[in-house]
């Protein structure tokens, strides 16, 4: 008989859901098969599999031991097949002992090694600076994304044991584009995921961007529009006016922008997003004639070849500078990238007290 204890970090999920992490090589009708039969109970009674589980819980499997190993995937002795499997699945949640590899069903794949820059942290949190080219989540099977890093990191610290990354995986409660840097938010327990999942969703946070436009901006403003996504090409369209029919893929945005610093050239801008959609930003500012520096998809090409043979510019130069959780009276800031500051400096747009006014422009 197999007995686990729930802890704070795995409580909030469905029992189901758990058991499926827990028990990774057992099929989801022999689970509730299972759970009918009382063979896993829940606090000592039978269970249907769609509680809420809290920390302290106590779920008691009556297997016989090679046969929960064999199911949960520690089973040295499994058939191949199952082993085989069963090592696809771990390997990316597993660090090499060296921490630059880690192997993947007999293969070897290199992995990056990332120093995450941490603004925050508390036991259910955890606030980061991802870097520019840094993906949010994989794309592909063996990528090494910024998930991975923090899954990396809170082994490293401690605040997660090998044990508990079988039932519970941290994750993104926001996603950045791969070349935007800036704020990301991760869930290090269920609630944490939860919770800031929600305050995205329902918009009880207030999110700002820094990015260099084309062009003098010289007022505050606030537009709306409509955003068509192409899923195919990875490319969003901006629509002024809603269309006459109602279509389910294009959706309502609205973003505000406030210049901090111009010229008759380019304008810091620092935006506050108030939709999140699909590089909303970076669109919506070229629909209204103010494309990113450095943007390639929706960029200025001339534009952009200038920064590069400048200053090297290769990705758009769009920051997710600052978090403000008014409930909480939490304010999470990041300081200007460095290659703003040399883009900014070298374009005339840096004065003394520039970092005080992005402070205050909210």
């Amino acid at each position: 008989m197999k007995e686990i204890t729930i802890s704070p970090l795995e409580a909030g999920q469905r029992f189901d859901k758990y058991l499926v992490k827990c028990l990774p090589n057992a099929t989801k009708s022999f689970l509730y098969k299972m759970l009918r039969k009382k063979n896993i109970t829940l606090n000592r009674k039978k269970a249907e599999g769609s509680e809420k589980l809290a920390a302290g819980d106590v779920i008691q499997m009556f297997f016989a031991d090679e046969t929960y190993e064999k199911f949960a995937g520690t089973d040295t002795n499994a058939d191949t097949d199952i082993k085989i499997r069963t090592d696809t699945r771990t390997a990316e949640r597993s660090q090499h002992t060296s921490g630059k590899m880690f192997e993947s069903a007999g293969r070897q794949v290199k992995k990056q090694k990332v120093k995450l820059e941490v603004l925050y942290e508390n036991n259910d949190i955890l606030i980061i600076n991802k870097p520019a080219g840094m993906l949010s989540q994989k794309a592909k099977k063996d990528d090494y994304s910024l998930v991975e890093a923090i899954s990396d990191y809170l082994l490293e610290s401690g605040a997660l044991t090998k044990e508990q990354l079988r039932t519970f995986h941290p994750g993104i409660c926001n996603r950045l584009d791969r070349n935007t840097s800036g704020i990301v938010v991760a869930g290090k327990s269920i609630y944490g995921l939860q919770t800031m999942t929600a305050a995205f969703k329902e918009r009880t946070l207030h999110k700002y961007y820094l990015c260099i436009v084309k062009g003098n901006v010289e007022k505050r403003s606030r537009v709306k529009g409509y955003l068509y996504k192409n899923e195919r090409t990875n490319k969003v369209t901006i629509l002024q006016n809603a269309p006459k029919e109602k279509e389910k893929d294009i959706l309502p945005i609205e973003t505000e922008y406030i210049p901090v610093c111009a010229n008759k050239q380019a304008t810091l801008l620092k935006v506050n997003l108030l939709t999140g959609r699909s590089h909303q930003i970076r669109a919506h500012l070229s629909f209204l004639g103010h494309p990113l520096a450095g943007d390639e998809k929706y960029g200025d090409a001339a534009w952009n070849q200038y920064f590069r043979k400048k200053y090297n510019i290769r990705h758009q130069m769009l920051h997710a500078y600052q978090l403000d959780f008014p409930k909480e009276q939490l304010v999470v800031t990041t300081a200007v990238p460095g290659g703003f500051c040399e883009v900014l400096k070298g374009e005339g747009l840096w004065q003394p007290g520039i970092q005080e006014d992005l402070e205050v422009l909210r």
